[in-house]
């Protein structure tokens, strides 16, 4: 995990996707600090640079522990605005359900955004990207009955799909850096409602040359669960590397509400 000294701007987490890590976010990041932001980048278990493997990380609770101790730990009266891409959708509904206190808006950021997670046929259909078996690389550590345990999108599969129109050193960089992540803890997402899952704003940003997640499964989402706002972005599935500045301004934008009212206190 990575995180700036305190001062007097939002304080951003950014929570990565499955196979990411908390470096995915570097010109963001660097971006959001420029214009005086906190910001705090998460590996989630098994992700990054934390030391445990996606095949021992088994369920969604366990995947997303960093990201639970870290908003547990929290000052009584401070809030964070989470920011979630990909299957890093699923970790901020689970901070929802578990954190809304602590969290003053969630934005998804080609993301899986369903309220109850992966729990009936519609939820896979919008929610998983619709890619064939032949582009991943899968490990079946409780045996080849069970559902895979580690997943990682295979090399050169990787530019077409995850960063056509990412630079093409981004590419490499994550090619070298992408880790198999937890399958069997992301498929097994499943949230109940509870009075608190629809206190937290959120904001949806779509990313519309996307290969992975298609425009029109995100779509979905938002017409099933509706966000308070929607933006559009020309990126690929990756805009933290190929729309980095665009990205910045609507997560500026879509939490320019809160700044007013903190600054107004």
């Amino acid at each position: 995990m990575s995180e700036t000294a305190p001062n007097r701007g939002l304080h951003f987490v950014l929570v990565h996707g499955l196979g990411h890590g908390a470096w995915c976010w570097y010109k963001v990041r660097s971006l959001m600090e420029t214009s005086g932001n906190r910001v705090t980048c998460l590996d989630l278990k098994g992700a990054g640079i934390h030391p445990s493997h996606a095949n021992t990380v088994l369920t969604l609770h366990d995947y997303d522990q960093p990201l639970a101790d870290f908003l547990s730990k929290l000052p009584q009266d401070e809030k964070v605005i989470l920011v979630g891409h990909s299957s890093g959708g699923l970790s901020l509904t689970d901070a929802i359900h578990r954190f809304a206190p602590k969290i003053h808006m969630a934005i998804y950021v080609a993301a899986c955004m369903l309220q109850h997670g992966l729990s009936t046929d519609q939820d896979i259909k919008d929610g998983r990207p619709d890619l064939p078996n032949y582009v991943y690389e899968k490990e079946y550590k409780l045996g080849t009955n069970q559902p895979p345990t580690g997943i990682i999108m295979k090399e050169q599969f990787q530019r077409q799909l995850m960063y056509n129109l990412s630079p093409k050193e981004d590419a490499i960089l994550a090619s070298m850096l992408l880790r198999p992540g937890p399958m069997q803890a992301v498929g097994g997402a499943r949230f109940v409602g509870g009075p608190d899952v629809d206190r937290v704003p959120r904001v949806y940003i779509k990313t519309m040359q996307d290969r992975v997640l298609k425009p029109e499964q995100q779509d979905a989402m938002i017409k099933r669960w509706p966000p308070s706002k929607v933006f559009a972005l020309e990126s690929d599935h990756s805009p933290f590397f190929s729309t980095p500045s665009e990205l910045v301004a609507f997560l500026v934008e879509a939490t320019s509400s809160i700044k007013c009212t903190l600054d107004c206190v």
